[in-house]
C-alpha cells in the first residue's frame, strides 16, 4: 500500500484554501461590510501560514504571514477593505499559489513588491519576506528591555474536543514550551459525577505566559481547534507588576468595580470576602493570585492541572470536527467506472441466459443481479458527479480581471449551480466556457459610454445558468450587450466563401457560421480575441463530449448560447431495436412513445413521410432507406417517435426489442465524421451495436419537412 506524500497533501489542500480565499475576497468587493467574509479571507490565509510552516513551506508561511497580518487589521476594523487592498490581496493570492506549486519559480516573481503595496494601504513601514514581522498587539511589550511579552491566555475548548482527537495537556506542554508559564485549571464547569461524560472537557485553563515568541506563535498552538473554542489572548504591561488582585480581577472581567470597591470598603480580605458573596469561583481567585504571582516574580510557579480526563492517543492538533468524507484518486474512480461498465455488459449477457432458460430460481437470481448492478450504476454515477458551481466559480477571478482590463464594469450572475454533472464532462467544459465567456465580454459587452448611450445600466452582465433537461444539461452563457450582427457575420461568410451571395439563411443557419474555423468578425485584433482561432475550437470541444451549441441573438439586447450535455459519457439506458438484421440502441431520455406502422400505413405515406399523431404531423425516417438494408422489412413495423430541442421525429425500425443498459463506447478516429451514430456498445451476446445521434436524427427529420413545406 503506497503512503501519501505530506507535501502533496498539503498542496491539494491549500488549493481548496486558495479557492476559498479568493471567492471570499471577490465577494468582499461587493459586500466589504460582511465580516463572514472577512473571517472566511482570514481563517483561509491563517490555516495556509499553519500549514505551511508544518509541511515545510517556510516561504509559503513566512509571505502569507504579512498578508494575514493585514486582514487581521481588516478583522479588528482597523483597516477598510477597500478594492485596492482586495486587488493586492488576489495577487498575493496568486504569490502564494506559485510559492506553492512552483517554488523554483517563485524566485522570478516579485513577492516583495506586494507586500510593499500592501503595506502602503494598511500602513506601517515595509516588509520583507526573509523575516516574519511582529502583529500589531506584539509591540506592547515588544520594546521591553528583556525582550519579552508577557501574554493572559484563556481558552475552553468544544465540548466534544477529547472525542475528536485533542489532547489538552499536549496544549498546555506547547504553551509551556513558549517561555515560562504558570498554568491554572479552572473547574466551574464541571457536572455533578453521575451526569459526567469521561470524553467530554468540562474543565477551562487559565494561563499567564512570559515569552519572547510573538502573539501568532501562541495563537498557532490552537491552530486546528481555535474555530470550535473560547480563547482570549490579551498583553499584560510592565505596569502590572504592582497591581493588587482587585484590578486584576476587574481587568480580568471576572468581577465588577462595584463588587470589589464593596469588599473593600467591608475591610476583610478582598479573596475571601468575594467567593464568600459569589462574585468570583474559587478557581478564578486562585487564577488571579497566579497570574499576580507570576507577574511579580517572572516564575511560572503555579501547580499542572490534575485528575484531568485524557486522551493519551489524542493530539493537541487533532481535527475539530468528524471527518465526514474521504479524498480519492480520480483515477480510481474512472477504473471503478471501467468495472461497472463490464458487469453491466455481463449482466445483460446472464439475462439473456436466464430468458431463454426454463428454471425459475436462475431467473430469480438474474433479476437480483439487474437489480444489484442498477443500484451499483446509479451510485458510481452519483459518486462521479460534482456539482457545476465548482466550474463556474472558476470564472469569477476571469471576469474580475478581464473588466479591469478592458475598463469595463461587469457583473457575472450564476444560476443554478448545484445541478450536478459527470466530472469528466466538468473537467472537459473548463476551457470551451473560458473562451466564451472571453468572447462575450471582448465582444459583446459595450464600453461604458456604449451602454450610457444605449440606455442600458452602467454594468455590462454576464449570466451563467444550469439545469436538468431529461438526461441532459443545459448550460448557458449569455450577455445584455450588443448582440450579434446579422449583416456583417453573412457579408463575412459571403467574403470568405461560406454562403453563396444572397443566400437566404435563417438565424440558426446563419449564427453557425462563426463556428467555423477562422471565421472572425472583429474589426481588429486585441490581446482577447480577433483571429477567427477558437469558436471551431469551441464547437468540436462540446462535440466531442456528445453535445451540442445553440445560439440566440437579439440586436441591441444581447447574446445566449446554450450548451446541451449528457449527464455522463458512461452508461446511459437505451432503447434496443432492430432494422433488418442490425441492432441499434436509441437513448432512452430522447424516446416518447413507439407506435405500430403496418403496410397500408406505410404505402400511403410514401412520397410524404409524416405521421399523424394524435393530430400533429410528426416527420419520419425509414431507417431501413438510411442505412440501405436489402432484407425485406417486417410486416408491422414499429415508428419510434423521439425528439430532441423541443422537435420530434418518428423513426421506423423493425423491431422494438426492448431496455437495455448502454456502456457507451466510443468510436474510432476514421467514422468520427459519421454524424448518424454516437457510439457503440456491446451487447450481452457479445455482439456490437451503435448508438444512434437523436440530434442529427431529428436535423435530418426536420429537413425532410422544411422540404415538404416548401413544396406544398
Amino acid at each position: 500500500m503506497s503512503t501519501l506524500d505530506p507535501a502533496a497533501v498539503f498542496r491539494q489542500e491549500a488549493q481548496e484554501l486558495l479557492e476559498q480565499l479568493e471567492q471570499a475576497l471577490l465577494d468582499l468587493e461587493h459586500a466589504p461590510d460582511d465580516d463572514d467574509l472577512i473571517n472566511s479571507a482570514f481563517r483561509a490565509l491563517h490555516t495556509v501560514k499553519g500549514s505551511g510552516a508544518m509541511f515545510g513551506f517556510d516561504a509559503v508561511a513566512a509571505f502569507t504571514h504579512h498578508v494575514e497580518t493585514a486582514f487581521d487589521l481588516v478583522r479588528k476594523g482597523k483597516v477598510a477593505p477597500s478594492r485596492a487592498l482586495i486587488a493586492v490581496g488576489l495577487a498575493a493570492k496568486d504569490h502564494m499559489r506559485l510559492l506553492i506549486e512552483t517554488p523554483e519559480l517563485a524566485e522570478t516573481a516579485d513577492g516583495d513588491a506586494i507586500l510593499r503595496s500592501l503595506k502602503q494601504i494598511v500602513g506601517g513601514p515595509p516588509a520583507s519576506t526573509a523575516v516574519a514581522e511582529a502583529a500589531p498587539e506584539d509591540a506592547l511589550e515588544s520594546a521591553s528591555p528583556e525582550g519579552t511579552s508577557t501574554w493572559r491566555i484563556r481558552f475552553r475548548l468544544a465540548r466534544d474536543a477529547m472525542a475528536m482527537g485533542t489532547n489538552p495537556l499536549l496544549l498546555l506542554d506547547e504553551l509551556r514550551g513558549l517561555g515560562v508559564a504558570t498554568v491554572v485549571a479552572r473547574t466551574e464547569g464541571v457536572p455533578a459525577l453521575e451526569e459526567m461524560a469521561a470524553t467530554e472537557c468540562h474543565l477551562a485553563w487559565d494561563v499567564v505566559l512570559t515569552t519572547s515568541q510573538p502573539r501568532t506563535a501562541i495563537e498557532e498552538v490552537f491552530m486546528f481547534v481555535i474555530d470550535d473554542m473560547e480563547l482570549s489572548i490579551d498583553a499584560i504591561g510592565r505596569t502590572s507588576e504592582g497591581r493588587r488582585i482587585g484590578e486584576i480581577l476587574v481587568d480580568r472581567g471576572d468581577v465588577a468595580q462595584q463588587a470589589v470597591d464593596a469588599a473593600v470598603a467591608a475591610q476583610m480580605p478582598l479573596g475571601t470576602l468575594l467567593v464568600k458573596s459569589g462574585e468570583v469561583s474559587p478557581d478564578t481567585l486562585a487564577a488571579a493570585l497566579a497570574e499576580q504571582q507570576h507577574v511579580r516574580t517572572g516564575l511560572g510557579a503555579g501547580a499542572s492541572p490534575s485528575a484531568l480526563p485524557g486522551n493519551p492517543q489524542g493530539g493537541a492538533k487533532g481535527a475539530a470536527k468528524a471527518v465526514d468524507s474521504i479524498r480519492v484518486p480520480a483515477e480510481r474512480l474512472d477504473e471503478l467506472m471501467d468495472r461497472v461498465g463490464e458487469l453491466v455488459i455481463v449482466q445483460s449477457r446472464l439475462s439473456q441466459v436466464a430468458a431463454s432458460s426454463n428454471d425459475v430460481e436462475v431467473k430469480a437470481i438474474a433479476e437480483e443481479i439487474e437489480r444489484l448492478a442498477h443500484e451499483l450504476r446509479d451510485t458510481t454515477m452519483g459518486v462521479r458527479t460534482v456539482p457545476i458551481g465548482s466550474l463556474f466559480g472558476r470564472f469569477r477571478r476571469l471576469v474580475h480581471d478581464l473588466a479591469n482590463e478592458l475598463g469595463k464594469r461587469i457583473e457575472l450572475v450564476t444560476v443554478g449551480e448545484e445541478t450536478e454533472l459527470d466530472k469528466t464532462v466538468i473537467e472537459r467544459l473548463n476551457d470551451p466556457l473560458i473562451h466564451l465567456i472571453r468572447n462575450a465580454i471582448d465582444h459583446g459587452l459595450e464600453a461604458p459610454e456604449g451602454r450610457a448611450a444605449a440606455g442600458k445600466p452602467a454594468a455590462g452582465r454576464i449570466t451563467l445558468t444550469a439545469c436538468h433537461a431529461g438526461a441532459e444539461v443545459m448550460v448557458s452563457i449569455s450577455d445584455d450587450g450588443r448582440g450579434l450582427d446579422r449583416a456583417r457575420i453573412q457579408s463575412r461568410a459571403e467574403d470568405q466563401g461560406l454562403v453563396p451571395p444572397g443566400a437566404k439563411l435563417s438565424d440558426a443557419e446563419l449564427f453557425q457560421l462563426i463556428f467555423q474555423p477562422g471565421f472572425s468578425t472583429a474589426k481588429e485584433v486585441t490581446s482577447l480575441s480577433g483571429r477567427g482561432v477558437g469558436m471551431d475550437v469551441v464547437k468540436r470541444a462540446i462535440e466531442g463530449l456528445r453535445g451540442k451549441i445553440d445560439i440566440a441573438s437579439t440586436p441591441g439586447e444581447g447574446t445566449r448560447l446554450t450548451l446541451r450535455l449528457p449527464l455522463t459519457l458512461a452508461i446511459i439506458d437505451g432503447l434496443l431495436v432492430r432494422v433488418g438484421t442490425g441492432r441499434y440502441a436509441l437513448p432512452l431520455s430522447a424516446v416518447e412513445e413507439c407506435v405500430e406502422l403496418s403496410a397500408e400505413e406505410d404505402a400511403r405515406s410514401r412520397g410524404r413521410s409524416f405521421l399523424n399523431i394524435r393530430g400533429d404531423l410528426v416527420p419520419f425516417l425509414r431507417l431501413r432507406e438510411l442505412f440501405q438494408v436489402s432484407e425485406p422489412p417486417d410486416r408491422y413495423q414499429k415508428a419510434v417517435i423521439v425528439s430532441f430541442g423541443g422537435r420530434r421525429v418518428g423513426l421506423v425500425v423493425d423491431q422494438v426489442i426492448g431496455n437495455h443498459q448502454t456502456v457507451i463506447k466510443s468510436l474510432s478516429k476514421l467514422h468520427a465524421d459519421v454524424e448518424t451514430f454516437a457510439g457503440a456498445t456491446i451487447l450481452g451476446d457479445g455482439a456490437v451495436a451503435l448508438i444512434l445521434d437523436i440530434a442529427n436524427l431529428v436535423k435530418l427529420g426536420m429537413a425532410y419537412e422544411n422540404r415538404f413545406k416548401a413544396a406544398s
